[in-house]
């Protein structure tokens, strides 16, 4: 098959390895294909979009074939036809033999890429449109030069960017991490060399909400980074309190709205675009 090129994005065509389930949020995907000899994960939060297919379809429908102007020819197919295009964070690659994870998040109500990653088996194919070099776009987590701590909020839909950042974090930096889910069986192990203080907020346990736990946290250094990932309304909240409370300098905070309550990604889609427009 033909593939169409975003550099430094391209299509790669993988199918299911194998699934575990993490706990009652997260079931872990495991993908394979010769494709992946060039894919290039650049690491800690590298997003990307994953096509998936309608159940009934032997495989994702993607119309690669149209070069560059393949978004148009997808959005031109009928909803029900074209396939389910989804944005996610890789959890981690490996080689010998090429093999990339990806976590997905579970809810009761989820639409059509959580039941999908419900039922997925070894052999169902899907489509992914991902990084063919390390250094690409995809990669939000930057924190600048002289940064001496890191703070970092996500709920479970980040969960799985928030681990891989903690994996890369080198030995000693200071970083404090809080993670919003569900249950208390989502908790998981999370290696780090970083100086790593984590706190597990528990929905089921009655946490409080992000931005009254995190008014009772002391930061540690002069220079702190800031990455913040999961709803965008508690996204919101919670930068707002480190610029406006915490006098952290916003070009240090990077916040990215994963999903948005009651929106589905097509529409929390145009909601940020009627928003960037009224900027």
């Amino acid at each position: 098959m033909k593939t169409a090129e975003t550099a430094p994005f391209r299509f790669f065509s993988l199918q299911v390895v194998r699934t575990r389930r993490l706990g009652p949020s997260l079931v872990r995907v495991t993908f394979g294909g010769d494709d992946l000899a060039s894919f290039a994960s650049g690491g800690r939060d590298q997003s990307l979009s994953l096509f998936l297919p309608h159940p009934g379809q032997p495989a994702p429908v993607v119309p690669v074939e149209a070069g560059d102007g393949w978004w148009a020819a997808w959005r031109a197919l009928p909803e029900e036809i074209r396939a389910v295009m989804r944005s996610y964070t890789l959890r981690e690659q490996r080689r010998g033999p090429d093999e990339v994870d990806i976590d997905f998040a579970l809810h009761p109500d989820g639409g059509p890429a959580c039941r999908w990653a419900g039922r997925a088996a070894p052999g169902d194919r899907v489509l992914l449109l991902g990084p063919a070099v390390t250094e690409n776009t995809g990669v939000r987590f930057r924190p600048p030069a002289g940064t001496d701590s890191v703070v970092i909020w996500a709920d479970e839909t980040a969960l799985p960017a928030t681990a891989a950042i903690l994996e890369w974090l080198p030995a000693g930096l200071r970083a404090d991490v809080w993670i919003d889910v569900p249950h208390s069986a989502d908790r998981q192990p999370l290696p780090t060399a970083a100086d790593a203080r984590i706190t597990w907020l528990v929905r089921e346990e009655g946490a409080p909400e992000a931005v009254a736990e995190l008014r009772r946290f002391e930061p540690r250094g002069t220079a702190p980074y800031a990455w913040i990932a999961g709803e965008s309304g508690t996204v919101k909240a919670v930068r707002r309190h480190l610029v406006q409370e915490r006098g952290i300098d916003r070009r240090r905070v990077t916040f990215v709205g994963y999903w948005r309550r009651g929106l589905s990604e097509e529409q929390l889609r145009e909601a940020a675009t009627r928003e960037a427009v009224a900027a």
